[in-house]
């Protein structure tokens, strides 16, 4: 299974450095020197990593055969991509794939069904799941261990307990839209819990 791990951003200095925003909550592992990375657009890759370094809190990495700051910024907006087990689970118990996410179900404490996770949009302050409610509308849920309070694969399923309007709130927007995007009233502000998804 492939999962993108990070795209290449700007050219850092003229030694072919790019800086890289990490999709991965392993870039230890997935982005060390050695790494043989897939890309998008295909046309790029596969690249392999020389070195890598974290400067100004952002991390720097520099590929064979690139060598200078025009070889560099060819590269930018590549999305780079790793191939993973299916079966392998991140390290820490509280952090997921996002593969293991999608098509889970959202319930309330109660079994009350909320909808099913359609995508994961990764924030730099949290994790969001766009959930596709019964009716076709669409919501935001913040993934905090403060609202998703449960995630259980074998059920297929988790269990969230929102702050009053959260659910209720965005289900009003949408009826007084006409089915418009039902996303746009959610709290999508909150602050990082323990729960973490990795890119796929």
């Amino acid at each position: 299974m492939q999962l993108v791990v990070a795209r290449i951003g700007r050219a850092h200095g003229i030694k072919g450095e790019v800086t890289v925003e990490v999709r991965t909550d392993e870039p230890e592992l997935r982005l060390g020197p050695g790494a043989v990375l897939a890309t998008e657009p295909a046309s790029t890759g596969p690249l392999t990593v020389e070195t890598g370094r974290v400067h100004s809190g952002r991390l720097l990495l520099r590929f064979a055969g690139v060598s200078d700051r025009t070889g560099a910024e060819a590269l930018r907006n590549t999305l780079l991509i790793a191939e993973v087990d299916p079966e392998e689970m991140p390290e820490d118990p509280d952090e997921y794939y996002d593969h293991q996410l999608m098509d889970l179900d959202i319930v309330l404490a109660n079994g009350t069904e909320v909808g099913r996770i359609t995508e994961i949009t990764h924030l730099p302050s949290q994790d969001l799941f766009i959930v596709e409610r019964p009716d076709g509308t669409e919501v935001m849920i913040p993934f905090v261990e403060e609202i998703v309070t449960e995630i259980d694969l074998v059920e297929q399923r988790a269990v969230i307990d929102p702050p009053p309007g959260l659910i209720d709130g965005n289900a009003v927007v949408a009826a007084a839209t006409d089915g418009e995007d039902a996303a746009d009233g959610a709290d999508s502000e909150g602050p990082d819990g323990a729960g973490k998804s990795e890119s796929s």
